[in-house]
């Protein structure tokens, strides 16, 4: 029994161009993907040192005037690093973003791809995969990492400040080194295994006075971890007493004087302070527990908002991006550009104030935090729908037009050098021209 095949012109072609423009997506989803990566890797970094390198001089401040280790130092800059990656990661997002459909649009390639049918929504898919994944990640950082490294930072602030880490002698300044006990070092050597010129003055409490001078000497460990041995070189020593008619007095070659450490007090447990605190546990203090005080609820309910608008606002920054990336036609203006960061950063002190007035009970916590973030939203959505939806459309024509008239009335009063040297020129040469006839 034969089988009659049929063949249909028209089906072939509609699953030719559905194959063929699965295929180009495919490729233009890549290509997004690679024009974003890049700046948004970079500007994520840049942000992130931004952030960190005024952090680092006040560290080094505050570590060498404690006599503290170095090494600190950068494990105090590894505790904050989830802090300003809060506030990195929507920053580096959002210029990547913009940064990528600047060039496409400042190259025609974004004329070209809304030319064969590709809208702004269909190529925010690969913009918003990012934002998702940043926004679990950042979701991640702000629930458990940042808690636990502000817990760790404060505990080393602590031991600094106590003495846990051991504190540098400092050369030629006297050094305390615990209750009663003063040390002057006139030199260092050997990475401070060997110091030279030493006075050593030790007062138990109005009892025994000891004050020793050595040439050289070093500290030795013992079995003891609250007792060091102070062993000096070639010295004199002075010790009084009230049981003592007149103070005694010993030359030395080699003399071990045991030094008391001063006690250290345990830091404390985590949770002192809200920010210390996971979001699950900050979020049974604000809506889940009922022995909790006012204040420390009022404090939850506004660290718990502040957390989640800082989060949920990613997912509407691929459309920030796209409303401020695209320039008006025939310009190359970087104003959205510097607007961006403005929006960004202003609503981040934004929150940071409402979650204050939220805490202390001068504002409601919902309302301070969570109004900001639905009126910003709009604001976005106002935008996109004006690039997206409107020919012609451009959010910040305005803005752009306003500048565009202070940048020619700056032009206007400084002069142009080039116009200025022009005209000297022309002003030379009909001179000449004068001179000749």
């Amino acid at each position: 029994m034969a089988t009659c095949l049929t063949f249909s012109w028209p089906n072939a072609a509609k699953t030719w161009w559905r194959q063929d423009k699965s295929v180009q997506l495919g490729l233009i989803d890549r290509y997004l993907a690679k024009t974003i990566f890049v700046p948004l890797v970079g500007t994520l970094i840049l942000a992130a040192m931004l952030l960190v390198l005024d952090k680092m001089l006040r560290l080094f401040d505050f570590v060498v005037s404690l006599g503290g280790p170095v090494s600190v130092v950068f494990q105090m800059l590894a505790n904050s690093l989830p802090n300003y990656f809060a506030l990195g990661i929507p920053i580096g997002l959002l210029l990547g973003c913009l940064l990528a459909f600047r060039k496409l649009a400042l190259t025609s390639e974004l004329d070209a791809l809304r030319g064969i049918g590709v809208g702004y929504t269909r190529m925010l898919r690969v913009p918003y995969i990012y934002a998702i994944a940043m926004m679990f990640l950042n979701l991640a950082i702000v629930s458990y990492v940042e808690p636990y490294s502000r817990y760790a930072y404060e505990g080393l602030s602590f031991d600094l400040r106590s003495g846990a880490l051991g504190a540098s002698i400092k050369v030629g300044e006297h050094n305390s080194l615990g209750s009663g006990v003063t040390l002057r070092i006139d030199e260092s050597e050997e990475n401070g295994t060997r110091l030279k010129g030493i006075f050593i003055a030790m007062d138990k409490g109005g009892r025994d006075k000891v004050a020793a001078s050595a040439t050289s000497g070093q500290f030795l460990a013992t079995d003891d971890p609250d007792t060091i041995i102070f062993r000096l070189r070639d010295g004199r020593l002075i010790q009084d007493s009230p049981n003592f008619a007149t103070p005694r007095t010993l030359a030395f070659d080699s003399y071990d004087l045991p030094i008391s450490l001063p006690e250290i007090d345990a830091f404390r447990g985590r949770g002192n302070q809200i920010r210390e605190l996971t979001l699950p546990e900050v979020f049974r203090l604000a809506y889940v527990r009922d022995d909790v005080p006012r204040d420390v609820n009022l404090a939850a309910r506004a660290n718990v908002g502040f957390r989640l608008v800082e989060v949920f606002m990613m997912l509407m920054l691929p459309m920030l991006a796209v409303a401020l990336a695209v320039p008006s036609k025939r310009s190359s203006s970087s104003l959205g550009i510097f607007v961006s960061i403005v929006m960004v950063v202003t609503y981040h002190k934004i929150n940071q104030y409402a979650e204050g007035a939220g805490a202390q009970g001068r504002l409601q916590p919902e309302l301070a935090l969570w109004g900001p973030f639905v009126a910003l939203c709009l604001l976005i959505l106002w935008m996109y729908h004006v690039i997206a939806h409107r020919v012609g459309g451009q959010p910040i024509g305005a803005l752009e037009a306003f500048f565009a008239k202070i940048g020619k009335a700056i032009r206007k009063i400084v002069p142009d050098p080039r116009a200025k040297a022009l005209a000297a020129r022309k002003a030379a040469l009909e001179e000449a021209q004068a001179d000749a006839a």
